[in-house]
């Protein structure tokens, strides 16, 4: 099968557009941006490229699963802590130390041993993938079994966030309400270097792409169309013989993975994460984005994410007590107003577009001709 290219194949929705589109983000993250960005920019780049890929999973499990999810921060905080509690270990081990410097502070000689599993790569790698999604299957198991939905989903979500980062702050383990910070080093490259620094970038960045792309198939399989219908329809897909419960599960434990891979990337780019990284507030930002942007779309999120999270870095500096006001009025006036986000108003212009009547032609004068008599 060929894929014949014209100009308009690039206006309308097929192999050559999202082609067209993942060539276009590759160039703006992997060219014009590390051309033009400062090496603060860019590693401020890099850490809303880490919500806009929570924001993914998000866009998945509620614009497609019709699912709120008020609790993503639990997921990106576990990630996120692996990943921290190995560069700790590892800071540690360069300077002859058996635990790492906060520790000893607290007066700990003895590394804890839910640290020591974190000592190995591998470990901590494989962890990161793993224990998100595994406490998210479990979760989720245990919620949309009892056909838990709707708003109790969500508060009980949303104390799971807080229940987490209660549970942090009393840790003395795992730096209490300072959390964990002052990482040298990322499996041996020092992040005082600004090429491992625009390394973490670029790395964060191909991650992006990929849960995008792996995001857009699932949302076009048959999988995507189920969810949909469970979002729109739930007893009406259970009485075809599908269970709702199995299909919200995956796409709960997808958002999560996805979480749980941009806390850990978080962690270098950053240089901390605490318990205010993970909780109540962190949980709703994200989901502010995501509903800006357009939780029903696949870029919608991203674009949302990033969008919210610039917002906020460059009018907190100088509205430091007004951005939260302002960011709930925006959340406020983009549900009550556009529920789409910001995405369906470009659908709603190309609709009215494709809906406007043709011009009238111009009135041309009828043609006549004069027949010559028959001679």
């Amino acid at each position: 099968m060929s894929v014949t290219f014209s100009p308009r194949s690039l206006t309308q929705p097929g192999p050559v557009r999202t082609a067209a589109g993942f060539a276009l983000a590759a160039l703006v993250l992997f060219g014009i941006a590390p051309a033009f960005l400062s090496d603060f920019r860019l590693g401020l780049l890099g850490k809303f490229l880490c919500f806009a890929i929570v924001a993914v999973g998000i866009g998945l499990a509620w614009g497609r699963g019709g699912m709120l999810t008020l609790g993503q921060g639990v997921f990106f905080g576990l990630g996120a802590y692996i990943m921290a509690m190995h560069l700790k270990i590892a800071d540690a081990q360069l300077r002859e130390d058996s635990v790492p410097d906060f520790m000893q502070i607290a007066g700990i000689r003895e590394l804890p041993a839910y640290w020591v599993p974190f000592t190995s790569p591998f470990v901590a790698i494989l962890s990161i993938l793993i224990v998100p999604a595994l406490v998210a299957a479990l979760l989720g198991l245990g919620v949309f079994k009892r056909r838990v939905k709707g708003a109790y989903f969500a508060i009980l979500s949303q104390a799971l966030a807080a229940a987490f980062a209660i549970l942090l702050v009393g840790q003395q383990s795992t730096g209490g309400s300072n959390g964990l910070n002052r990482f040298r080093t990322f499996f041996g490259f020092e992040l005082s270097d600004p090429v491992n620094k625009r390394m973490l970038f670029f790395i964060v960045a191909a991650i992006l792409l990929l849960v995008v792309a792996a995001t857009r198939q699932l949302m076009q399989s048959r999988y995507g169309e189920l969810l949909v219908a469970v979002r729109d329809q739930e007893e009406r897909v259970r009485f075809l013989g599908y269970d709702p419960a199995n299909i919200k599960v995956v796409a709960y434990t997808v958002a999560a993975f996805f979480a749980g891979i941009a806390g850990a990337m978080f962690v270098p780019i950053v240089g901390i994460i605490s318990p205010a990284d993970i909780g109540i507030v962190p949980s709703i930002a994200f989901l502010i984005g995501v509903a800006i942007g357009g939780r029903s779309t696949l870029l919608g999120p991203v674009l949302g994410a990033i969008g919210v999270a610039w917002a906020q870095t460059a009018l907190s500096e100088n509205f430091p007590s007004a951005w939260t006001y302002a960011q709930g009025l925006l959340f406020i006036v983009v549900v009550g107003f556009f529920p789409a986000g910001l995405a369906g108003l470009a659908t709603v212009w190309r609709r009215r577009r494709r809906s406007r009547p043709a011009p009238p032609a111009d009135d041309v004068p009828a043609a006549t001709t004069e027949l010559e008599p028959a001679r």
